[in-house]
């Protein structure tokens, strides 16, 4: 069933909407899915702030001309039957749910991505995204780094107080 003219333009207002905002878009073949398997699908990318879209492509290339980022952008990869997952808030997270997902469902593909700066990205450079930690996950690495050598430091000088403490019990008895 085709659909009207209005409902095209909405999808391409939210779609452009959607880009604005993006920090990354990841595209990917979805053929063979269940519609059970996409609701989940959609049900993680929602818990990972990830909005997963369904778009006819020659829609999704409407909406990136009345971008002035992705204006220029290379949408050849743009083939087939695929799915958006777009992020405002992580780099990396649209392709770890994907990658997430498609570890269970192999039939999920990796096509491409555009990162927030307009930059076509291929699906092996979006599989070596999928494998870094999230935005939190180093936000956390680099404080426990910073905090390594103050622990070090607290750790060495407790252990010099509880022997100068042993010592004095040991005499005073």
């Amino acid at each position: 069933m085709a659909i009207s003219r209005d409902k095209k333009q909405t999808l391409v207002a939210e779609m452009s909407e959607a880009l604005v905002d993006a920090k990354m878009t990841v595209f990917a073949k979805y053929v063979g899915l269940s519609v059970a398997d996409l609701q989940e699908l959609r049900r993680n990318a929602r818990e990972a702030g990830v909005t997963i879209k369904v778009i006819k492509n020659r829609l999704m290339r409407v909406a990136m001309s009345e971008n002035s980022t992705y204006k220029e952008t290379d949408t050849s990869a743009l083939e087939g039957q695929l799915l958006y997952a777009i992020s405002s808030d992580d780099e990396v997270a649209p392709a770890q749910v994907l990658d997430r997902f498609a570890k269970s469902h192999p039939e999920l593909e990796f096509v491409g991505a555009f990162s927030g700066e307009g930059a076509n990205l291929a699906a092996s450079e979006v599989k070596s995204l999928a494998g870094l930690p999230s935005k939190n996950e180093l936000i956390a690495q680099v404080v426990a780094t910073l905090q390594s050598p103050l622990n070090d430091s607290i750790n060495g000088l407790q252990g010099n107080l509880h022997g100068l403490l042993d010592a004095i019990a040991a005499k005073a008895a």
